[in-house]
């Protein structure tokens, strides 16, 4: 009978000494039970090595989940950062417009405000359609109403009710607008 102690029993061996030691015993012409027991053994090792890799692989899973749910969740906080100093500011004008009844002082301190309120918007990227005078397109645009004007040719903006803006190549709101229409 073979001397048993030289296969691997351990689950946790190194794989190559298993695989070795598999191909002594059938090199050895070992009994059919020493070679059952050293492929149960890698068998063993190679299911554990496994199972911890399949285990890394789920606690990575769950934390890259985590991750992204975390930033999706506080993706607009830069942008709202940004916002409260205009917001403040707003709120300013209108605290000293009530206290002194001045309308100059509130109307230089909302377009102060505004003034602010649009270089946040160009810091993050997003850039004012441009309006009255330009043709009208209607991936850029939404026509409220027409208009007939012998000044301008027909479909052309005549007046921006509501200023759209585009973030990069995407609309994030469009232009709502007065079209020129053929007299």
């Amino acid at each position: 009978m073979p001397d048993e102690t030289q296969t691997p029993t351990n689950a946790d061996s190194n794989p190559e000494d298993v695989a070795a030691a598999v191909a002594e015993a059938v090199a050895s012409n070992d009994s059919a039970d020493a070679v059952f027991s050293a492929l149960q053994n890698e068998r063993d090792q190679f299911f554990e090595s496994w199972k911890r890799v399949q285990a890394e692989f789920e606690n990575y899973r769950r934390r890259s989940q985590r991750e992204r749910e975390q930033e999706a969740k506080y993706v607009a906080l830069p942008v709202i950062r940004d916002l409260l100093p205009g917001l403040d500011n707003l709120r300013r004008s209108l605290d000293a417009a009530n206290k002194n009844g001045r309308l100059e002082e509130l109307t230089k301190g909302v377009e102060m405000t505004l003034k602010q309120l649009e270089s946040i918007l160009e810091k993050h990227d997003a850039k004012p359609i441009p309006g009255a005078g330009s043709p009208f397109d209607p991936n850029l645009h939404e026509a409220i109403t027409q208009m007939p004007s012998a000044d301008h040719p027909p479909m052309t903006v005549l007046m921006e009710v509501e200023k759209g803006y585009v973030l990069h190549d995407r609309v994030v709101r469009p232009s709502k607008v007065i079209v020129s229409a053929p007299t």
